[in-house]
């Protein structure tokens, strides 16, 4: 099984995105979403952005892997 956690965009620079994981701050490509802002939430998986997700669907799923 694969899991895409949800993160916060903190910056954006030459295509990567620093991201907020619940604290854990890492480095991931942004290359697959246009448009992408710091302070937009993101699905990160294997090392990208793979969706914008809202606020909401990053707090449901931190839920959601909290009870797991």
């Amino acid at each position: 099984m694969c899991v895409g956690l949800p993160a916060r965009v903190v910056t954006i620079k030459n295509g990567m995105a620093l991201v907020d994981a619940s604290g854990a701050k890492r480095e991931v490509s942004a290359a697959l979403i246009a448009g992408l802002d710091p302070g937009d939430y993101v699905m990160v998986h294997a090392g990208m952005a793979i969706a914008k997700i809202t606020a909401d669907d990053a707090a449901e799923t931190d839920d959601i892997l909290e009870d797991l």
